[in-house]
């Protein structure tokens, strides 16, 4: 898969964003209320606040598109051979990105469990199963999950996998993939205003 999905949704405005994000205090001091989110994603960046510009991007983006960039973080940080745990969750993703059904939800929380929760493919398997349907097992009542399960997990997929290598390529790792998440964002316009 070589370009992001299409979905698009209206964005949140920044405040509402940073709210429900639960931003640190520096990232949300620059926040102004007349700033552009993506000139609030750079100006992040530039302070170096990188968890928080990833949350910022994971809650800004649609379900899907937020797992397609947790995916493609994932892979690269699972470098070119990863263990057979953590190829089944990427495998389990990509085949819910693909093809979003309920079987390949549930399907992804299962080799999620495999991977671990604290690993980037594991994490991003995870996000996959928040993005709809019931949590609860298929023979309980049906669950929602928390209405930001799915960014959180996201965030955390994108976080470990930027810290997952040398930590003195952590910034660099960050910069990549938060200009990679920028990117599906200006794909699918979510920051254009409506016409």
């Amino acid at each position: 898969m070589s370009t992001a999905p299409q979905s698009g949704k209206p964005p949140k405005t920044v405040a509402e964003l940073c709210q429900v994000a639960e931003l640190g205090e520096a990232a949300a001091q620059l926040a102004t209320p007349e700033i552009a989110a993506p000139d609030f994603i750079q100006a992040m960046v530039g302070a170096e606040e990188f968890p928080d510009a990833v949350k910022f991007l994971a809650f800004s983006l649609p379900k899907r598109e937020s797992i397609w960039w947790a995916w493609v973080c994932a892979r690269r940080a699972s470098g070119a051979t990863p263990p057979p745990v953590i190829k089944a969750a990427l495998d389990a993703t990509e085949k819910w990105i693909a093809q979003p059904t309920d079987a390949h939800r549930r399907a992804a929380m299962a080799a999620a469990e495999k991977a671990d929760f604290g690993t980037p493919a594991g994490c991003a398997a995870l996000s996959v199963f928040f993005s709809g349907g019931s949590v609860a097992p298929p023979e309980a009542p049906a669950l929602e999950a928390a209405e930001y399960s799915t960014a959180k997990a996201v965030a955390g997929a994108v976080t470990f996998s930027a810290l997952s290598g040398d930590p003195q390529g952590a910034s660099e790792a960050f910069r990549s993939f938060i200009a990679q998440g920028v990117e599906v964002a200006r794909k699918i316009r979510i920051w254009e205003p409506a016409s």
